[in-house]
């Protein structure tokens, strides 16, 4: 398949009116790309771009070269799923047409369940340091169409398996699988499905492009036969420098796998060590993801609210001792965790949330716990017990192990009311 298009040329639907439909809008015009229609479930939203709107979408589907489809829209769970999926040859992604946009720019595609913002930001602010022209966007701070690349421009690219999903012109020069684990089954379907959108950024690499690869992946990898250069991460490299890095957030076993990748991908870019730990060392850590923000009387609290499965709370229970753990929402669909390794660090658990029996059966007869249902009554419980035994380097950590729409907006909304309460409550008890 050609990796260039007039895209002029073509026709296309904008299905999903959102922040990436809306940016696919303003792209269009600016390119004076005027064959388009748009269309969303939503009437309020489709009535706000009624010049562009269709009645018939049945035809449109039909008769269109191309299908700019949303990343939120699932094809198990939209209105017009079946048009959508016997036209699904048809479909791409807001970040395909940035690759057939012609410019000249080198990009970092970085995918996996747990840990992709983090690594972004870490990249971004890697190159920032080391005098590259660098930009991010994706899954990650701006649509991807609303940025304005210059010539031999670094792109970091955030890409979630619902925008891979779909994705037919995707083709980084340096592609970042970080870690495959149960996650968004219920979009996807099936593991396998889940699996196989994750791989689609190594699947129109060339020879002089570079994958770095979970070490567990490493063999799906070589069944495909890819053509781009596989890169072994430097554990042993990485490993020996580390303690040299002055930073905390970065140094945490939360983010140990994480930095394996950028140490190797530094290694790749020519950066050198002396400039690696220097530039580490200024890193600001991102909210929500294990996020030290409050430290009173001996008791240390930590966010983590952006942990939304239980492997990546398991980062978070290895990275600290003496924790009580907050834990509980919307679990993923066949999570489960396995507390062997880390149960000596959690002095006891609190589990919010409506779906109790399931993280009770997590817990039980592996560690202590009590059901406090909500936020305020798990951080307050948490705050008296450690009075009571009057002990000192005490963790109070949020890290959820499950998604928050039971109970929260979401994941960012969920941590800054713990921020809240933990610091109001912290005031009355410690």
């Amino acid at each position: 398949m050609s990796h260039t298009l007039n895209l002029k040329e073509f026709s296309f639907l904008i299905y999903g009116l959102g922040s990436t439909g809306q940016s696919v809008i303003k792209y269009f015009k600016k390119k004076q790309i005027r064959n388009f229609y748009v269309w969303d479930d939503n009437t309020k939203l489709r009535k706000k771009f009624s010049s562009k709107s269709i009645k018939n979408l049945g035809n449109i589907i039909k008769k269109v070269d191309y299908i700019v489809l949303s990343p939120g829209i699932s094809l198990k769970n939209t209105k017009h799923k079946k048009e959508l999926k016997r036209y699904v040859k048809k479909i791409i992604t807001d970040i395909d047409l940035f690759y057939l946009s012609n410019a000249k720019f080198n990009s970092i595609v970085v995918t996996g369940s747990n840990g992709k913002s983090t690594t972004c930001k870490i990249i971004y602010h890697l190159l920032k340091k080391n005098n590259f022209k660098v930009l991010l966007g994706g899954n990650i701070g701006k649509p991807i169409l609303n940025l304005k690349i210059k010539n031999n421009t670094f792109l970091i690219i955030e890409a979630s398996s619902f925008q891979l999903s779909h994705s037919k012109f995707i083709h980084p020069n340096y592609s970042i699988l970080l870690n495959i684990t149960n996650d968004h089954l219920d979009w996807h379907g099936s593991m396998q499905r889940y699996v196989l959108s994750k791989l689609k950024i190594f699947h129109l690499q060339k020879k002089n492009d570079f994958a770095i690869i979970n070490e567990n992946l490493k063999n799906i990898f070589k069944k495909k036969k890819y053509l781009s250069k596989l890169v072994s991460l430097k554990y042993k490299d990485y490993k020996k420098l580390r303690s040299k890095i002055n930073n905390l957030y970065l140094r945490s076993k939360a983010n140990e796998e994480n930095m394996n990748f950028v140490y190797t991908l530094a290694k790749k870019l020519k950066i050198s060590d002396h400039s690696f730990i220097e530039s580490m060392s200024s890193f600001k850590g991102l909210s929500h993801r294990y996020e030290i923000f409050l430290k009173k009387n001996g008791v240390t609290f930590i966010n983590d609210s952006k942990a939304t499965s239980l492997r990546s709370s398991k980062f978070a229970l290895a990275s600290s001792k003496n924790i009580y753990w907050i834990v509980g929402g919307l679990p993923k669909k066949k999570d489960k965790i396995d507390l062997k390794d880390v149960k000596n660090n959690i002095i006891k658990s609190y589990i919010i949330g409506k779906n109790i029996s399931f993280f009770r059966s997590q817990l039980k007869n592996k560690v202590k716990f009590t059901i406090k249902k909500n936020l305020r009554n798990a951080i307050i419980s948490a705050l008296k017990d450690i009075k009571l035994l009057n002990e000192k380097n005490k963790v109070i950590l949020l890290s959820p192990g499950a998604a928050s729409f039971d109970q929260f907006k979401n994941f960012e909304n969920r941590g800054n009311e713990f921020k809240k309460l933990s610091k109001l409550y912290a005031k009355r008890y410690i």
